[in-house]
């Protein structure tokens, strides 16, 4: 029986779900199957497992944050990820971004909408938690902003996305990128060698 397919649980908040993000396609390629891009809000996991981002925790530790460089360098070259750019503005506030990936999702729209959210928070970066800053930026692309970020407002937009990350954190999910291949949990985008393991053969 064939593996289910994958899926990613994303917030654009965090710069490794956008590396993930980067190095997905390739992978698709190779084992034949779309991953499925479920939007989450970080910081509601963050909150319901009393997790942390890494920029809180690498702080003041010797080494580790030295470490996490190399490391995301040698993700970038394994992967070829070429636009990489730290937002000056991290944290983001991304409740308005990630209801908004949701709007997307229900219409039909996510694709094109997370490839230009990741992009302006981690490519070219802005301050995506500033509404008029975020509509033009989405607009820029040939996003309906306006409309999109209205829908976000909506109540079935809201529980959605609440939904969704409280299934995550059902599910054993504590932070991003955080993917799932049925009911066996991965953690990192490191752990993408292993989701393409799992496929191999099935």
């Amino acid at each position: 029986m064939s593996k289910p397919a994958p899926q990613f649980q994303f917030d654009v908040g965090s710069p490794n779900a956008y590396l993930a993000h980067k190095a997905i396609p390739a992978i698709e390629q190779r084992i034949g199957v779309k991953f499925e891009y479920v939007p989450v809000l970080l910081g509601g996991i963050f909150k319901a497992t009393n997790n942390r981002s890494p920029a809180e925790t690498l702080a003041g530790v010797k080494n580790k944050r030295e470490f996490h460089a190399i490391e995301t360098q040698r993700f970038l070259k394994r992967y070829n990820v070429a636009n990489y750019v730290w937002n000056p503005h991290f944290p983001v506030n991304t409740l308005n971004l990630m209801r908004a990936a949701c709007a997307a999702q229900l219409d039909g729209g996510l694709a094109a909408y997370v490839d230009s959210a990741f992009k302006h928070m981690w490519a070219e970066p802005k301050n995506m938690a500033d509404p008029e800053l975020a509509m033009a930026a989405f607009a820029a692309d040939g996003i309906d902003a306006k409309a999109l970020f209205a829908r976000s407002q909506e109540p079935d937009v809201k529980a959605r996305l609440m939904a969704n990350t409280q299934d995550a954190v059902a599910r054993g999910a504590f932070g991003s990128p955080t993917f799932f291949v049925g009911d066996d949990m991965y953690y990192g985008k490191e752990q993408l060698r292993d989701i393409e393991d799992a496929y191999a053969g099935t």
